[in-house]
């Protein structure tokens, strides 16, 4: 089952893909449901009922009609790991720890769906603004000290993600987080694919194409630390709540071709890692993560407005 959020006059709705083309609006399916996904996921039969409610029923909507929108709103907690593909971490040279993961958080205003601009920093701010095609998980049963054994049966889902990284501002000090959090600097989506229909992540691979060009491509298998073993470390800190996401890295970028003229190029490269074969993300790309078994995330990348002082009464 692919859960999407989607705008629905001034608020947002939920539907249940039928196919690839079209779907199936949940308000006309099942009313009595909650139109926000993480209320779902927190009932104890939530995405049964969302199961029963859709089928047979065909889809009556057009996805290409829909603008779609983040399908966990402004969850619990959104964690992130850093360094987490081996690949990655040969490519930056820098240490991490082989015991325990390297996580920090994002915030609910740092993504945007399926579609959306994906807003890259003015230049009179920060020029290093890179691409993170991710695996997202999505928490479905809360809990604490979970075993990693039992560790998946928690797991509601599974959707693509890409971390749009400031990286002039991960090393402003030792702390990177603000990097990692500039408005609408990154998106995941297209929808929630039910973990029952994606199977075991480590048999599923992660691609990021920039303007067509692959830019990363490795196995899901390639994680330092995977997604059981991560659920279980979380859940020794707090209890993890139902719509708690968890980005787990990404890798390193692939050797340029010998035509490659923009990944061979590294005086257009403007962080600490000089990188053959990476390309900031500029205004005009389009960039796309697709893991198989899920689908391809999509988004332009769009300029953010030069830097002049707000209020914050309209936000």
């Amino acid at each position: 089952m692919r859960i999407i959020a989607y705008q629905s006059g001034a608020g947002t709705a939920l539907g249940v893909m039928d196919g690839t083309d079209s779907f199936i609006p949940l308000a006309d399916a099942a009313p009595d449901l909650p139109s926000d996904l993480v209320a779902i996921l927190a009932m104890p039969d939530g995405l049964d009922r969302v199961r029963a409610a859709v089928a047979g029923r065909a889809g009556t909507q057009a996805l290409a009609d829909a603008r779609l929108k983040p399908f966990l709103g402004r969850a619990n907690a959104l964690w992130a790991l850093a360094l987490n593909f081996k690949t990655h971490i040969e490519e930056t040279g820098l240490t991490t720890s082989r015991l325990h993961p390297h996580l920090f958080l994002r915030t609910a205003a740092s993504y945007v769906g399926h579609g959306e601009p994906i807003l890259a920093p003015h230049e009179d701010v920060a020029r290093a603004f890179d691409y993170e095609g991710e695996l997202a998980v999505v928490i479905g049963r809360g809990g604490r000290h979970i075993p990693r054994d039992r560790a998946l049966d928690h797991v509601a889902g599974y959707s693509c993600l890409n971390e749009g990284s400031v990286r002039e501002y991960q090393h402003h000090n030792r702390q990177f987080g603000l990097g990692k959090n500039f408005e609408a600097s990154g998106s995941y989506g297209p929808w929630l694919v039910t973990a029952d229909e994606f199977g075991d992540p480590a048999r599923h691979r992660v691609k990021t194409r920039v303007n067509g060009v692959t830019r990363q491509d490795a196995p899901l298998d390639d994680m330092l630390f995977d997604v059981a073993g991560t659920i279980a470390y979380l859940s020794q800190a707090y209890t993890l709540r139902p719509g708690d996401l968890i980005a787990m890295g990404t890798p390193g970028a692939l050797h340029p071709a010998e035509d490659d003229v923009d990944g061979r190029d590294l005086s257009r490269q403007f962080g600490t890692f000089k990188t053959p074969g990476l390309v900031h993300m500029r205004p005009g790309d389009r960039v796309e993560v697709e893991i198989d078994g899920i689908g391809v995330l999509s988004n332009p990348i769009q300029g953010d407005t030069a830097p002049a002082y707000t209020d914050g009464r309209h936000v």
